[in-house]
């Protein structure tokens, strides 16, 4: 395969792992009618973990890993998939799918910040011009809740979703400076065991499994759709994505996230289209343009 069609691929990759990402939203905003987030958490990882082992034995891929990254891993499953998508889905119980597909786009922000503290990265006027973007683009999106007039009140559920992009900074910067010699698909695996068994305590305690025999075949299909393709497959092809293509390149899809889930939860939850909401979105994502410094002026300069 020649290069150009390397990169094809690798966009491909990218661009499908960013549309179930998603679309996870709207499949999670449509079964918490009927399941608490942890009753949830445990059949999608649970699906997941499964889908998973069966893709590195198909592939051959070796389980075993070092004792030294034992550590390592449990720091990583506790917060990028259990911590995280705890708070994602309690976030889904009061706001809706498309607000936190936008707001999900914050997290590099926080990522910026925490790498100046961190890994001593530089601060500058494009940076913080980009953060106080991004920051009014997020108060547009909670301004606009519900399609109601314009105020300022947060409620629980931005709240736990904004937490979780802060989350998901403090994952992403622990996972560059752990750098685990891993397949990324066993390192995935590992994850999704450990956010199931953290998770099961929690069905128990809320006698979760009762409820389950509640779902239709359309809510079971969203949670197949979460476990296979969103804690499975996404992961897959992000890495394969990563293995041709730069990391600055990859992160550029992260953009097409939003709207992905706005169209999914218009098409599939029947949400209102709030124009101040989008638009809010689309300042937050020009922000963290400028922070992460990927516009195509500031590119040409630096070649």
């Amino acid at each position: 395969m020649t290069p150009v069609n390397q990169k094809v691929g690798a966009s491909l990759y990218a661009t499908m792992s960013i549309t179930f990402w998603g679309i996870s939203f709207v499949s999670t905003k449509a079964v918490l009618d009927k399941l608490d987030p942890f009753s949830l958490l445990v059949i999608r990882f649970g699906i997941g973990a499964l889908f998973l082992l069966i893709l590195i034995l198909l592939l051959k891929e070796k389980l075993r890993i070092p004792i030294s990254s034992i550590p390592h891993l449990m720091v990583l499953g506790i917060l990028g998939v259990f911590v995280h998508q705890v708070l994602q889905a309690s976030a889904l119980l009061t706001i809706e799918a498309s607000s936190a597909g936008w707001l999900i786009s914050f997290s590099p922000v926080f990522t910026v910040l925490l790498s100046m503290f961190f890994l001593h990265e530089k601060m500058n006027i494009r940076k913080a011009f980009g953060m106080i973007l991004a920051i009014f683009g997020v108060l547009l999106i909670t301004a606009s809740r519900g399609g109601q007039s314009i105020g300022l009140s947060l409620s629980i559920g931005y709240f736990f979703m904004i937490l979780s992009t802060l989350n998901w900074a403090i994952y992403s910067i622990l996972l560059k400076k752990l750098n685990l010699n891993m397949s990324a698909l066993v390192v995935t695996f590992y994850m999704s065991m450990i956010g199931f068994f953290l998770t099961i305590p929690f069905l128990t305690r809320n006698r979760g499994w009762e409820d389950m025999g509640t779902l239709t075949v359309t809510e079971w299909g969203h949670l197949l759709f979460l476990g296979v393709f969103v804690s499975g497959v996404a992961y897959w092809y992000w890495a394969k994505a990563h293995s041709v293509l730069k990391a600055s390149q990859v992160s550029m899809f992260l953009y097409l996230e939003p709207l992905a889930t706005l169209v999914a939860a218009i098409l599939l939850l029947h949400e209102k289209f709030i124009i101040l909401s989008v638009f809010g979105g689309m300042v937050i994502i020009v922000g963290v343009v400028f922070v992460n410094g990927q516009l195509p002026i500031i590119s040409n300069r630096r070649r």
